[in-house]
């Protein structure tokens, strides 16, 4: 299932759910394993596997027992290249370069 904006959080959360508990079994840990690596508890797994716990902590502390940090990381990057960002931007600057190289400035009358 592909995640988007639309997904409501309650979806979302029980599709990472789901595949967190395919990533935990893939990597042969059992819940109680992976909850000790993680230094939460087992029922907290348990909970977070069924889409009822979205406490991001928890979450951090699995992904890093899973040795799965970099995906964090692709989750929230630290830049974010917006296609809508980068046309805003553009315009900006094409527009104080008009306007610096027409000599108007704030407070500029023209008659």
């Amino acid at each position: 299932m592909k995640i988007d904006y639309l997904t409501p959080e309650e979806i979302t959360l029980s599709e990472m759910g789901r595949r967190l508990a395919r990533v935990r079994k893939q990597q042969g840990f059992s819940q109680t394993r992976l909850a000790e690596e993680a230094g939460i508890g087992v029922a907290t797994l348990r909970r977070i596997e069924a889409g009822q716990d979205g406490q991001m902590a928890s979450w951090l502390k699995l992904m890093k027992a899973l040795r799965m940090t970099t995906a964090v990381d692709a989750f929230l990057p630290e830049t974010f290249d917006s296609p809508m960002a980068e046309v805003l931007s553009a315009a900006k600057h094409t527009k104080k370069a008009r306007v610096a190289e027409s000599g108007i400035r704030w407070g500029d009358q023209i008659e």
